[in-house]
């Protein structure tokens, strides 16, 4: 049978070293990068939807003048058509192309606007009569014959003329003797290219400004998406240099948003972990401290042992003890690691005066003493009664531990408003004022009961704090009348 390297006195226990994991390769787009391009990503959208639905406005509203001026022109030839008289003769035009002289010498054309006259000829080729005034455009209507006839042939009264030279809108009316073919029209044509030209600047100048407007924005987020993210930068940093040897690293905490937040959750974290990792050090400290003495005993003892069955008897009952005192040191220790744990103590609802009870008759138990309930609380009240009962239980064995057969020792309770208070009085020698602070501490007892009777390896006191700090309160250390030393739980409880 194959066996590990055996080990004197305790055997150590030994901590690996910690093997850092590897660290994820950062990737090039950090927070601050996605945020930034979120950001600009969703401004550049806005910035070009405005920039989009202003020049569409703009456009909209050039065609919807085209057509108002487009329709007044019409209605205005209509009805000279149809109720105007001839100024030469005072009749009624019976002459289109009278009609279209009269008419067209009386208007005077907007700077995109022409008004021409179109007389049929057998060709096939209207005759114009032009309003008399040139226009600024590539190529005017009037000197476009095949836009000319294009106009005149069509059965429609207005449209829009698409041509290389730019895009006319234009409206019609035909004038036909009675009964008969048209013979001739009266156009209005608007170039509406300039205007949408204006409306295409303004779209221009809307991008230009949206793209400075941009880069400001690009530098604003990048500071501000800084500012945001330093409490993180500071959280990762900060968990990067964390060590189980080192644990008191935490966040400065600025304002009270939710990044704040963060930094104080985070801290909160690392108080629990310096807790915890203090209480697993502190145990694993203690237990070696405490169970090395034993198992050196026990060790030496077994290569000791003869062969002589008394020796042996007497070897296996000290073994024996030591091991019981073993086994002790291990539950009082890890209680107190439990300690720290939020279930820990579960109260309930619970009569004080049965509890007070309850711990006297348990405590009677533990030594042949003059055993006192001195007085007893009437309340319920809420707390846990078996740790409470742990914690009396022990006071009471170390009463009895420091006092001698015959000397009194009392138990009672009592009740201050909120304030309950459960103690243990004896009549031994008492605590020195240097030991008061020292003999709640694990493994340490006061220099003036250091020879008391008793094996225990000083966790009592200890464990007893454990139990009034769990239900938020304390033990406290108070003098005795007539000598000796009276430890009292002050629970801060509401009555029920």
């Amino acid at each position: 049978m194959t066996t590990g390297p055996a080990t004197t006195g305790l055997a150590t226990t030994t901590v690996p070293a910690t093997t850092a994991e590897p660290v994820p390769a950062r990737r090039w787009i950090t927070a601050r990068v996605r945020i930034l391009l979120w950001l600009l990503l969703v401004t550049a959208v806005a910035f070009a939807a405005a920039a989009m639905t202003t020049r569409s406005i703009l456009l909209r509203d050039v065609d919807n003048r085209v057509s108002r001026l487009l329709a007044q022109e019409t209605g205005e030839f209509a009805n000279l058509e149809t109720r105007g008289k001839d100024p030469e003769t005072g009749l009624p035009f019976t002459d289109p192309e009278r009609l279209l002289v009269v008419f067209l010498e009386r208007q005077y054309a907007d700077p995109d606007e022409e008004l021409i006259g179109l007389i049929g000829r057998p060709d096939g080729d209207p005759v114009r009569r032009v309003q008399p005034r040139e226009i600024d455009v590539p190529r005017p209507l009037h000197a476009d014959r095949e836009a000319r006839r294009r106009i005149f042939d069509s059965p429609d009264s207005t449209g829009t003329l698409h041509r290389a030279s730019g895009e006319i809108r234009w409206a019609k009316v035909a004038i036909a003797r009675s009964g008969g073919e048209p013979e001739a029209a009266f156009v209005v044509a608007f170039h509406p290219g300039r205007e949408q030209a204006r409306a295409n600047e303004v779209f221009r100048i809307l991008l230009a400004i949206s793209g400075v407007a941009l880069v400001m924005t690009t530098g604003i987020g990048w500071v501000v998406a800084g500012r945001i993210l330093n409490p993180v930068r500071l959280v990762r940093t900060a968990a990067a240099q964390l060590t189980e040897q080192d644990l008191t690293q935490r966040i400065p905490v600025r304002g009270r948003d939710d990044v704040a937040a963060l930094a104080e959750t985070f801290n909160a974290m690392l108080d629990r972990l310096e807790r915890a990792f203090a209480a697993q050090r502190e145990f694993v400290d203690d237990a070696g401290h405490e169970l090395r003495t034993p198992i050196t005993i026990v060790r030496g003892h077994l290569e000791l042992m003869g062969d002589d069955p008394a020796e042996r008897e007497e070897t296996v009952r000290l073994v024996t003890d030591e091991l019981d005192r073993m086994s002790r040191i291990v539950e009082d220790l890890l209680l107190l690691a439990k300690a720290e744990r939020p279930d820990f103590v579960t109260p309930e609802p619970v009569q004080l005066g049965e509890l007070t009870a309850d711990v006297f008759v348990k405590a009677r138990t533990l030594g042949e003493r003059r055993w006192e309930l001195a007085e007893v609380a009437d309340g319920e009240v809420h707390l846990d009664p078996q740790r409470i009962t742990q914690a009396m239980v022990q006071l009471a064995q170390n009463a009895v531990q420091h006092t001698a057969p015959g000397q009194s020792v009392r138990i009672g309770s009592r009740l201050d408003g909120s304030r309950i208070e459960l103690y243990v009085a004896d009549s031994g020698p008492g605590v020195q004022p240097q030991d008061a602070e020292l003999i709640f501490e694990r493994f340490r007892r006061g220099t003036a009961r250091r020879g008391a009777r008793g094996s225990g390896a000083g966790l009592g006191l200890s464990i007893v704090r454990a139990i009034a700090e769990g239900h938020r309160g304390q033990v406290e250390l108070r003098d005795t009348e007539g000598g000796g030393a009276t430890f009292v739980l002050v629970l801060e409880e509401e009555r029920i």
